[in-house]
């Protein structure tokens, strides 16, 4: 029986197939592996009976077995835990937090800076700019096609006629007309690397963006009320001048009385200028306040004028939930800046790996050349090409392989950035939730210490004015009374200014 040889390429496709999907994974970017990072239960600083978070993000991003999802999207573990998924809202509107504050100024500010501030345009360029490296990356999937249309005349040496040395030659005109169309074959992921990698970085830029816009609206905010803060200092140290002013008087009468020495004029006086001066000190971190303002909304420092208004203690603060720790992971615009920078670099690897395999471009052109423009479009003028290149490295003195190397080192940054940026995060929400917790103790604190210095101040006044103490009780009570209420000021600006930052470190809202 005669047996019949099997072609080569049926013989060596038990081998060939694996061998091809071995190097298509060797040069694809790899799979990117979300960093384990352990998500604290709640945030330790949080009021009891907050609801309890993930363990970890990669278990988040996952199904756990036996688990039953409530109607909030919490997860009920088997074992009774809490936890919910993971997932990408950096894209979700935060909302109009400010409008919590209640505060028409505040709202119409920040609407300004939004419209005007000169960083928040930068960035807005910036994601511009991505978008349009990432269309660019993408023009690379579709076939490029051109028109080439020249003339040119030329006189050939003899010798390049193929004619004996000597031979007169007489110039000559040609005249050309084609269409070329080239694409790449993106046998080894190079294009899609390319793409996945830009598309990534736009991300990166809107997240960019939108932290750049959190931040605006944040110093917008906090710097608003540090400026009714201070208008609410410079009203307490005014009324304290008031009170000082009538001690002037009121000595500067006995004393002219003889009821009192000029030691009792002479400290009523230098308390008077002293408080005048104190006033005057504040006026300057008022302007340099009102100044840094006027830069936030995108005017000029000169151009811009705040009226006083005092932040009074009847301006309430809204309560700001601190929510599960792994929302805060799907809120942070940074760490969603973070998150695609990783991304980003994980494709870019697959760039790297595809520059060791050879690269596959088709060609084609068609079209026509004669000696008269009008020869060109004639069918006797046509030509046409039809090609392919395939082009590999074969020495490159370790070029390839070292910037495989580079691009999983530059990996490895990504992910140390975005642990880093998740800690910070973390810890930002901490500080602010302690900072509140602790802020809000010591007003209450402050609180009852303003009332007992103001029946001090009283009753100091009734017995010095029956002359049954002396002025420096009296001006000790007055002391202890303004330096109360001022402390009662500042921490009032303090406690706007931390719920500023306590949402700005939950991503810019919460619902």
């Amino acid at each position: 029986m005669k047996t019949i040889a099997k072609p080569a390429t049926l013989r060596f496709a038990p081998v060939l197939a694996p061998l091809a999907a071995l190097l298509l994974s060797a040069c694809a970017a790899p799979a990117f592996k979300q960093p384990d990072i352990a998500v604290p239960a709640a945030f330790k600083e949080a009021p009891a009976g907050a609801a309890r978070g993930a363990p970890s993000i990669a278990q988040a991003a996952g199904a756990r077995a036996g688990s039953a999802a409530t109607a909030e999207g919490v997860l009920t573990a088997a074992d009774g835990s809490q936890w919910r998924p993971a997932r990408a809202a950096e894209q979700q509107p935060r909302g109009e937090w400010w409008r919590a504050f209640n505060d028409p100024a505040l709202n119409a500010l920040i609407a300004e800076a939004t419209r005007n501030n000169a960083s928040l345009a930068g960035a807005t360029a910036r994601v511009k700019q991505a978008r349009a490296i990432a269309g660019i990356a993408e023009a690379d999937r579709m076939p490029q096609v051109g028109v080439n249309v020249g003339a040119q005349r030329a006189l050939p040496s003899p010798t390049q006629a193929g004619q004996p040395a000597g031979t007169p030659m007489s110039p000559q005109t040609s005249y050309t007309a084609r269409l070329t169309a080239s694409y790449e074959v993106d046998l080894f992921g190079r294009v899609s690397s390319n793409v996945a990698a830009a598309h990534n970085d736009a991300a990166t830029a809107e997240a960019t963006y939108r932290s750049v816009l959190l931040a605006l609206q944040a110093d917008v905010a906090q710097t608003y009320f540090r400026l009714r803060a201070t208008d609410a200092e410079l009203d307490t140290l005014a009324r304290t001048v008031q009170t000082r002013e009538e001690n002037v008087k009121v000595n500067q009468r006995r004393f002219d009385l003889g009821d009192i020495g000029e030691f009792d004029l002479a400290r009523a006086k230098t308390e008077l200028s002293s408080t005048r001066a104190e006033a005057i000190g504040l006026q300057r971190q008022r302007a340099a306040t009102e100044h840094a303002l006027a830069v936030l909304l995108g005017k000029p420092a000169a151009d811009f004028t705040a009226g006083a208004s005092p932040l009074l203690e009847a301006a309430l603060m809204p309560v700001i939930p601190a929510g599960l720790p792994s929302a805060l992971l799907e809120r942070r615009p940074d760490i969603a800046a973070a998150q695609r920078a990783m991304e980003a670099s994980n494709a870019r690897i697959g760039v790297a790996r595809a520059a060791m395999f050879p690269a596959l471009n088709i060609g084609a052109s068609g079209g026509g050349v004669g000696g008269a423009f009008s020869d060109v479009f004639k069918i006797s003028s046509r030509s046409w090409l039809l090609g392919a290149l395939l082009s590999a490295p074969l020495i490159d003195g370790g070029r390839n392989k070292a910037n495989v190397a580079r691009s999983e080192a530059v990996l490895d940054e990504a992910v140390a950035a975005y642990r880093q940026s998740v800690l910070v995060a973390f810890a930002e929400v901490e500080d602010n939730l302690a900072g509140l917790r602790i802020l809000d103790g010591q007003a209450g604190q402050i609180e009852d210490a303003v009332v007992s210095a103001r029946r001090s101040a009283e009753l100091a006044q009734k017995l010095y004015d029956a002359g049954r103490s002396s002025y420096l009780e009296l001006l000790d009570a007055q002391r202890n009374l303004a330096a109360v209420e001022r402390t009662a000021v500042q921490l009032r600006g303090n406690r706007a200014v931390t719920t500023v930052a306590l949402i700005r470190a939950l991503g810019g809202g919460w619902g």
